[in-house]
């Protein structure tokens, strides 16, 4: 069987496509390998008294598969990789082989085949960098698994690039190190371009949204936390190796999520304070002294002598707390991550108490419109009670701005707050 099969060989040169070169050249490393594995069970007792002699014999026999086998593979096209399975099938044979690993065909497969591995991780970075490019550019932000479109679609390329890899075992330890470690930094700089642009895609979202009380917290703004939470599960995975300075590549994206995930908050907490500002320039207008708390004085008791005046209802209050709930019940559901969701809670909480409590101060000498007084009881009280069952501590609740505010005296007087 040996010398029909081997005759065959020969056949190779003259096949005509370059796929069924390598096709008929992957069956021939079959034969190979299953010749050599039959030798090595029918001759295992000459291969303890002449090791030396039948390592020559194998290497020989594969010198001989190796002038078909770079012929085939001459004739490929440059950025083919139909290739990659024949090696494989040998690497995983002579890597297994104790006499034939990085023995003369073992080391000339190599040679081969390291060239082509080192073209396809180029372009496989070029086309991951792309696709990141255009994924932004049209990304929705509707919710695709834990994260968005583009980045499910990053990660997944990011992982099944290392797999590959991972897969050809490259039996060289410092070329297979080199992989691994060009790998993990090309993970690295995919993963913060991707929380780069997703941290100004929310910023911009945030622009382009209401400033006043109809604005809702969209589903978007929670795929953006969450496309960072996944960034940082997928980042342990795929940007960390164990060996010394390249364990830096995972902390230092480590770091960047957070300081991302920490200015996003920031940013939802300033525009939250930005509508609650919107508010209090409402109750501004009534303001003891202004023109227009003294016309709506005057014009109230002239005409309460005829008819019975409306008084100012409480929409305000009640618009800005349906805001406060929508969008705590919003945040909570939908970001994945709760360490980001409770931080966030507690910096909108105190950030806006501490509003409330300067605008308060700032009228320390003033006595404040009965309009005022009950827009703002209803505001504190609410906003007190809805945090507190979003889980916010009361160290946090009971800050000494909030008590500025409950015993603020024109407040207390009117309704005691807590």
């Amino acid at each position: 069987m040996l010398t029909s099969d081997f005759y065959s060989l020969e056949n190779v040169g003259r096949l005509v496509t370059p796929a069924k070169k390598l096709e008929d050249t992957i069956r021939l490393a079959e034969l190979v390998i299953e010749v050599l594995q039959q030798n090595e069970e029918h001759h295992a007792e000459a291969f303890a008294w002449w090791s030396d002699l039948m390592v020559d014999h194998a290497e020989t026999f594969l010198c001989l598969y190796s002038a078909d086998m770079d012929a085939a593979l001459e004739v490929q096209l440059p950025d083919s990789w139909d290739s990659f399975p024949l090696f494989q099938l040998l690497n995983d044979f002579l890597r297994m082989d104790y006499n034939l690993c990085n023995g003369k065909f073992h080391k000339h497969l190599q040679d081969m085949y390291a060239p082509l591995v080192v073209r396809y991780v180029d372009l496989m970075e070029s086309s991951i960098a792309q696709s990141i490019h255009r994924g932004f550019e049209r990304e929705s932000w509707e919710p695709v698994n834990t994260g968005s479109g583009t980045s499910e679609d990053l990660f997944w390329k990011l992982d099944a690039l290392q797999t590959f890899i991972g897969d050809l075992h490259w039996p060289e330890e410092e070329f297979g190190k080199h992989l691994e470690t060009r790998l993990k930094l090309m993970s690295s700089d995919m993963i913060e371009s991707c929380i780069k642009r997703t941290r100004t895609a929310f910023e911009v979202k945030l622009q382009r949204s209401s400033r006043a009380t109809d604005f809702r917290v969209p589903q978007s703004i929670c795929t953006m936390f969450n496309v960072m939470v996944d960034a940082k599960v997928q980042s342990a995975k795929l940007c960390a190796v164990d060996l010394g300075q390249e364990r830096q590549y995972h902390s230092q994206i480590d770091n960047l999520i957070e300081e991302m995930v920490k200015e996003m908050i920031t940013l939802l907490v300033a525009k939250f304070v930005v509508i609650l500002e919107s508010v209090l320039a409402k109750l501004s207008r009534y303001d003891e002294g202004t023109l227009f708390s003294s016309f709506l004085s005057f014009t109230v008791k002239a005409a309460s002598k005829y008819v019975d005046v409306p008084k100012p209802g409480m929409d305000v209050a009640d618009s800005y707390v349906t805001f406060v709930r929508h969008s705590q019940d919003m945040l909570r559901e939908k970001i994945n991550e709760e360490v980001y969701t409770e931080r966030l809670f507690d910096q909108w909480y105190t950030s806006t108490m501490n509003l409330i409590g300067t605008w308060l101060t700032d009228r320390m000498d003033l006595q404040l419109h009965l309009y005022q007084l009950k827009i703002l009881i209803r505001i504190v009280k609410k906003k007190y009670r809805d945090f507190r069952l979003q889980g916010v501590l009361d160290s946090t609740l009971n800050s000494k701005m909030y008590e500025t505010v409950r015993n603020r005296p024109d407040l207390g007087r009117s309704h005691r707050l807590g």
